[in-house]
């Protein structure tokens, strides 16, 4: 699979990303072997970026992704993690995160921080996590409603940590277009993850990639199904989009890309999972894998052949 830099950090990152999300127990548990075996799958298909954040399963996923990376050579993997969500201990317990998307004990809380202090306090224990002695990209994750901290005291803190090699490329990921290009205006980031916005029926993210191109900043395109919407063949009447239930237009947008895939010969999550890359500012595209089986479908859609025509045919997105 193909390998893109991250400007002159020396960081690379594959066409195809492993989102472990779904291994730290989103909505629902798996055990520890079904996570094992879904790294290894999305080893063997070529994928070698792998994101990850303390968010996901109160560290579970930092901890599975760690221990099954450990069997392979660490120069040939690239890790992203995350701050500004900082775990601590959890006083007042119910036994369950499923409120915040996750099926573990919520023996920890997640405290929003995105001081100086907080980066490398959660950095700290995410390289315990991860069982590495550094981090290849780190993002500051949805500092959305904490714009001045992260970008006066996150990224200057990412950026000296950049420079004692702890940290190989420096970002920010969110789902909202925005705050981003803001980002891009006022600090030295290397890479910036954007989640849902660009994607075949939401391509809001558009004058962000050319700012992006412009200062040479690499994009990271996550989420390209949109939670679900474009990820069948035929997306049903219950598909989701954004985490809830699609509403009617999006439903009926992804039903017209989802016919024209399939006059061209092609399929609606095929396409999905390619388009982010047609543009030039897209590095990788970031995918959510629970287990085996999803990541070898994944890797066959990325390396799956589509007829140059289908783009010119598809339907215009919902404005």
């Amino acid at each position: 699979m193909r390998r893109s830099p991250i400007g002159n950090t020396g960081v690379t990152v594959t066409d195809l990303g492993f989102g472990a999300a779904p291994i730290g127990n989103l909505y629902r548990a798996i055990d520890d072997e079904t996570a094992l075996l879904a790294v290894e799958a999305a080893w063997e298909g070529g994928i070698r970026y792998f994101d990850t954040a303390p968010h996901y399963g109160l560290g579970l996923s930092e901890r599975r992704l760690g221990a099954a990376l450990k069997q392979h050579p660490r120069t040939e993997f690239t890790i992203s993690t995350k701050v500004g969500r900082l775990l601590v201990r959890n006083d007042a317990p119910t036994g369950s995160d499923l409120e915040n998307g996750f099926a573990v004990e919520d023996l920890l809380r997640r405290e929003r921080d995105y001081s100086r202090d907080g980066v490398v306090r959660s950095l700290e224990s995410s390289l315990e996590r991860l069982d590495i002695d550094h981090i290849d990209i780190v993002y500051i994750h949805d500092p959305e409603e904490h714009m001045e901290a992260a970008v006066r005291q996150a990224v200057p803190a990412l950026i000296e940590l950049r420079g004692q090699g702890v940290v190989g490329a420096v970002g920010v990921g969110m789902n909202f277009v925005e705050p981003l290009r803001r980002f891009v205006a006022e600090t030295d980031v290397d890479i910036l993850m954007v989640a849902g916005r660009w994607t075949l029926i939401d391509r809001s993210a558009k004058p962000l990639l050319e700012e992006c191109l412009t200062h040479g900043v690499a994009v990271v395109s996550a989420a390209p199904f949109n939670s679900g919407l474009l990820s069948r063949p035929a997306p049903p009447p219950d598909a989701r989009f954004d985490y809830e239930q699609a509403p009617p237009h999006l439903l009926d947008a992804a039903r017209a890309c989802a016919s024209v895939c399939n006059a061209h010969a092609t399929t609606l999550p095929t396409a999905a999972l390619q388009f982010p890359l047609r543009h030039p500012a897209v590095s990788s595209v970031v995918a959510g894998m629970r287990t085996a089986e999803q990541c070898v479908v994944n890797v066959e859609w990325a390396n799956a052949k589509i007829d140059e025509q289908l783009w010119a045919a598809l339907p215009a997105p919902p404005a």
